[in-house]
């Protein structure tokens, strides 16, 4: 297994990061927010999780280790993927999963795309007993400079409209302008959309 990245940032998109690694770009999927914190020419370090298919081998970077273990976490549920869990961590961080699950939060849950109430039921039935044994989440994150753009294109890979990514991102201005990180940011953003 891969346990984390240490390299420099050679590519960004909304949902990925490319990271040299002595020559090597290693492309890692990743959450809106950790793609958003990312600088090209910067160096970086990825806490990572390598999921192996029949077809294809995609590795998955994340901002910290908590968030990997979330992640992880998350797949042990029936029914849900990698696709699924990089959602929840994307939409909830690990301190408000924890909570969301401790707390049979369903709500919270069904703030994720692709997970209704039946699939929130089962998240908390199924994980209620291990959620306590993730690590304490450290806070991440770095001030937001060009935050809109990377906020909005998170929104968009995780599949809402250009039309309410821009209306999420209108409504988390102010929060913007206190020198929030980009995935605070989109935490925040992520909520609106949820009401």
């Amino acid at each position: 297994m891969i346990a984390h990245l240490r390299g420099v940032v050679a590519a960004i998109g909304a949902t990925w990061v490319v990271v040299d690694v002595g020559g090597l770009g290693v492309r890692a999927l990743c959450t809106p927010a950790t793609a958003g914190a990312q600088r090209i020419g910067a160096e970086t370090t990825l806490a990572t999780s390598l999921i192996v298919r029949e077809e294809s081998l995609t590795l998955y970077g994340f901002s910290g280790p908590d968030e990997r273990d979330c992640f992880e976490l998350v797949q042990t549920a029936s029914g849900i993927g990698p696709k699924i869990a990089l959602s929840v961590v994307s939409v909830l961080g690990p301190d408000e999963l924890r909570a969301a699950v401790a707390g049979g939060n369903i709500a919270a849950l069904t703030r994720v795309p692709g997970i209704g109430a039946k699939g929130a039921q089962r998240l908390i039935l199924e994980l209620k007993d291990r959620i306590g044994q993730l690590a304490v989440a450290s806070q991440a994150g770095g001030p937001a400079s060009g935050w809109r753009e990377q906020v909005q294109a998170g929104l968009e890979g995780l599949g809402w409209s250009s039309r309410d990514a821009a209306a999420a991102c209108d409504r988390v201005a102010d929060l913007a302008e206190t020198e929030a990180s980009v995935a605070v940011l989109m935490r925040a953003a992520l909520r609106t959309l949820a009401k």
